[in-house]
C-alpha cells in the first residue's frame, strides 16, 4: 500500500488530491487556532499534507508562529519537523508533504538547517530538474521505494541551487484567494503567484473558512496590557475587526458534498481547470469528513 491504497503506488504524486491541515501546528481552543489535533494526531488521522507558517522569534529562533510570535508561537522549527519524522519513522509506507510560509524572507539556510538538525533532509525528495514538469513526477511507490517520502515545499526564499530539496511553491502550484468569509466558497480563481496561468502547475484550494471577530475577543485583556502590539497588525489598527477560524462552522464547510462543502468546491474548480485540486487545504481536520472526501476526489469512493 502507499498513503493506504495500493492504487496510488502507480499513480503520479502531480495526479492525487490531499487534503491538508492549514495552520497546522496552531492547535488548541483559541479563537485563533486553526487546528484541534496535534499533529501528530492528524497525521493518524489520514493527513497528509501539512501546511504552517514559519517566523523567527524574539530570541531569533526559526519558530511556527501564527502571524507574529508575540501573539502565537507554536515551538521551534525543529520540534515540528522532529515530530514528522518520528512518525515517517513508524510509517514506512507513508508519503508526507510540508509546506511552510516564510513571511519574514529567513534565508532558505536557516530552514536547511533546521532540516538537517532532525536528520528529515535524508527523507526529503530532490527534483532531476528545476522546476520538475508536472507529468514528470514520481509515482508514490517510487518515492516510497527510493526512501524519498516528504516532499517541502517553501512560499518563499527558495533556491534550488542552494538547497535543491526545498521546492519553491510558487515554481509548482497555484493557489485559489484565502481569507475567505463566504461559506459557499464560490469561486476558484488564480491568487497567487500574481499573473500564473494553471497549465503546468499543480493547484492549491483554500478551502478553509474564516470570520470577523473584534480583537478584544481574541486577546485577552491582560496579554493587550503586557505586550505592545504594532499598529496595523490586525489590519489598520488595534481595534480593527479580524479574521479568525470559524470553528463552528468546520462540519460543514468539511463536508463531502453541499453548500460550500470539500465537494462542490473541488467540482466547481475542476470544472475551470479540467482536472481535481491537487492539495484543499482544511481548518479543523478533525470536523467534517476531509479525509472521506480525499478519497471521494482520488476515486476511491
Amino acid at each position: 500500500l502507499c498513503n493506504g491504497h495500493a492504487e496510488l503506488c502507480s499513480r503520479k504524486y502531480s495526479n492525487i488530491t490531499f487534503i491538508g491541515a492549514h495552520d497546522s501546528a496552531f492547535v488548541g481552543d483559541s479563537p485563533a487556532d486553526n487546528q484541534g489535533l496535534s499533529v501528530t494526531a492528524q497525521l493518524d488521522s489520514g493527513i497528509r499534507f501539512l501546511q504552517s507558517q514559519a517566523h523567527v522569534n524574539p530570541f531569533k529562533v526559526l519558530s511556527l508562529c501564527h502571524t507574529n510570535c508575540l501573539l502565537n508561537d507554536a515551538g521551534p522549527l525543529t520540534s515540528f519537523l522532529s515530530t514528522v519524522k518520528t512518525w515517517l519513522d513508524k510509517h514506512p509506507d507513508e508519503v508526507i508533504t510540508l509546506l511552510l510560509t516564510n513571511g519574514d524572507r529567513t534565508p532558505v539556510a536557516a530552514f536547511d538547517t533546521a532540516f538537517k538538525s532532525t536528520g528529515l533532509d535524508k527523507y526529503s525528495y530532490k527534483p532531476s530538474s528545476s522546476p520538475l514538469p508536472f507529468d514528470e513526477w514520481p509515482t508514490l511507490g517510487s518515492l516510497i521505494e527510493t526512501k524519498t517520502r516528504l516532499i517541502v515545499f517553501l512560499d518563499y526564499g527558495a533556491s534550488p541551487t542552494a538547497v535543491p530539496y526545498i521546492l519553491d511553491q510558487f515554481a509548482y502550484y497555484f493557489e485559489t484567494p484565502f481569507n475567505t468569509i463566504d461559506p459557499a466558497f464560490p469561486q476558484c480563481s488564480i491568487d497567487r503567484p500574481p499573473k500564473a496561468t494553471p497549465e503546468g502547475r499543480m493547484y492549491v484550494v483554500n478551502h478553509y473558512l474564516d470570520k470577523k471577530i473584534s480583537t478584544n475577543e481574541v486577546l485577552d485583556k491582560d496579554i493587550l496590557d503586557d505586550v505592545r502590539i504594532p499598529n496595523g497588525l490586525f489590519g489598520r489598527g488595534l481595534l480593527d475587526d479580524v479574521l479568525v477560524p470559524d470553528r463552528e462552522a468546520a462540519p460543514k464547510t468539511n463536508a463531502v458534498s453541499g453548500i460550500g462543502s470539500i465537494g462542490a468546491q473541488a467540482d466547481l474548480c475542476q470544472g475551470l481547470y479540467k482536472r481535481n485540486p491537487n492539495v484543499l487545504l482544511l481548518d479543523f481536520v478533525d470536523k467534517g469528513e476531509g479525509v472521506k472526501a480525499q478519497s471521494v476526489l482520488n476515486g476511491f469512493l
